[in-house]
């Protein structure tokens, strides 16, 4: 005879596995325990789950993998285990539109990257392009878990191949909030914007003591890869921000300017700012002295949609100017030279930092509008010798291989090659304008004067009055915009209060350009 089992208790089961459930949830979000939360916050850091619930809308984050396990525990490692490892990984939403993003714990081993924490930050960028949708990874880890040994190189090895797969295919943002030491550099280096917290960030291959060990050389942490360093000497990072909630806030900001992937176009939002809007203020901004300074950022605001414009890689190259803005509610790349820094001259930074960005817009379906007031490139033996050439040559690669929507507008001055570079006509441009008081030659007119009349002048008795009256017949006869319009290399002189209109109107025209791809694997860009 069978012997009866005892009754099971359904619902008391049932409520055991569901707060077995919620204290395992709880481990996994507790990180490496109290003591270490606290050190975190005060270091002015938060934690990994701080961070996400901060940037992610309300309510939204679904957590991958909560309970996976370091698999390692020797050589002094902490024997303790920690559901979820030194990162936590999932997806969510910013402004309703979905994301991934991973987040180093630095309370947990100090974030360090073993085997599983690898395997984990792998998952989410293969969902991340399999879904269509951006991954954001927030950087906090110490770099190569050295007890996993090569177990760790070749967790990074594989992140750093993911990388570059979504490369062009969904945007990839890093955010840089503690250290990041070694080969770990090189992920946020293949993605396409890397931001920094001012106090609390450092990005280095080898540290100060390493230095100082092998070259003598005694620098602090700070000097050698802090936000500083890294946002205006290096051109690492995109971007400085006071604090971690700063540096987020700007994260879902440039979001807004963007599409969820190659395939998409950028979002339209609804316009707060008149398309037919006369912009009467650049006739004032901009000085008809072809020497005299002003502010780039001052035009570029008056076109674009009010308070719009999010400038990229600020304190980096600032000869240059690179960001996003809106017209007419649409999504418009901006790339200008910025004559209040070495006039307005192209160096290689410049080259650099302009090639990358509208080669990114490119990728993105982002239109790319260029401004233009530049006297050449920056003479010197230093640029010669450490490439001008190559480095200005991205430029053009950048430019002349780019399929969306390109409009350019000479606000004052365009000479030699540095007005074929920035975006002409011949180029790829499908608009090129011209303010009426531009001047666009070989050479700026005194440059060309001395060179052209230079016999005449050395015979005249007074020189500097032959030489100015031989300006002003050159300015009249050759630098001005109209003989290029002439010639088509113009599409239209326009006066400055008419810009705005004109450039929507253009974009509205292009909304659908799609480029003819050449049956080629891919180009052989300079690099």
């Amino acid at each position: 005879m069978s012997k009866e089992l005892p009754e099971q208790d359904a619902s008391g089961t049932e409520t055991e596995a569901v707060e077995e459930l919620a204290a395992r949830r709880a481990d996994s979000r507790a990180g490496g325990g109290p003591d270490r939360i606290e050190s975190q916050h005060k270091k002015g850091k938060l934690t990994a789950h701080e961070r996400i619930d901060y940037l992610l809308d309300d309510e939204t984050f679904r957590e991958l993998a909560p309970f996976s396990e370091q698999r390692c525990q020797n050589f002094g490692m902490d024997a303790a285990s920690y559901p979820g490892d030194a990162v936590v990984t999932g997806y969510g939403s910013i402004d309703g539109r979905k994301v991934f993003v991973f987040a180093h714990d630095f309370t947990v081993l100090g974030g360090s990257v073993g085997e599983v924490v690898a395997d984990k930050i792998c998952r989410a960028m293969d969902q991340a392009i399999d879904a269509g949708v951006p991954v954001i990874g927030l950087n906090d880890s110490g770099g190569a878990r050295i007890q996993e040994g090569v177990d760790s190189l070749s967790g990074f090895a594989r992140i750093f191949r993911r990388n570059t797969q979504a490369s062009g295919v969904i945007p990839q943002i890093s955010c840089i909030m503690g250290p990041c030491a070694g080969g770990a550099t090189y992920s946020p280096a293949l993605t396409d914007f890397t931001f920094m917290v001012s106090e609390t960030s450092h990005m280095m291959i080898t540290g100060p003591d390493v230095i100082e060990t092998v070259t003598g050389e005694q620098i602090s942490m700070r000097e050698l890869g802090g936000a500083g360093a890294h946002t205006s000497t290096s051109g690492v990072a995109h971007g400085a921000f006071e604090d971690e909630r700063d540096a987020l806030d700007a994260i879902r900001q440039l979001l807004s300017y963007l599409p969820q992937n190659t395939m998409e176009d950028p979002p339209t939002v609804e316009t707060w700012d008149s398309p037919d809007r006369d912009c009467e203020n650049l006739q004032e901004i901009v000085p008809n002295e072809t020497k005299k300074p002003y502010d780039m950022n001052a035009v570029i605001d008056e076109i674009v949609d009010t308070g719009s414009f999010f400038e990229i890689h600020e304190q980096y190259a600032r000869n240059m100017i690179v960001g996003f803005a809106r017209m007419d509610g649409q999504s418009v790349g901006i790339v200008a030279n910025q004559p209040r820094a070495i006039a307005g001259t192209i160096d290689i930074d410049a080259s650099e930092k302009a090639a990358r960005f509208v080669r990114f817009c490119d990728a993105y379906n982002v239109p790319v509008l260029t401004l233009v007031d530049t006297p050449g490139f920056l003479p010197g033996t230093d640029q010669e010798h450490e490439g001008i050439i190559r480095h200005g040559a991205k430029l053009i690669y950048a430019y002349a291989e780019a399929t969306v929507p390109l409009l350019t507008v000479v606000t004052r001055k365009a000479y030699g090659g540095a007005y074929i570079v920035m975006g002409s006509k011949d180029l790829g441009a499908d608009r090129a304008y011209a303010w009426p008081s531009a001047e666009l030659a070989v050479l700026g007119p005194r440059g060309a004067v001395n060179i052209l009349y230079r016999d005449e002048l050395a015979e005249a008795d007074d020189t500097d009055a032959r030489r100015e009256s031989l300006i002003d017949e050159y300015k009249t006869e050759f630098a001005n915009p109209y003989k290029p319009a002439e010639r088509g290399y113009l599409s239209d002189v326009i006066v400055p209060a008419d810009t705005r209109r004109r450039l929507i109107d253009d974009l509205e025209l292009l909304r659908g350009k799609r480029g003819e791809s050449l049956p080629k694997d891919h180009g052989n860009i300079p690099l």
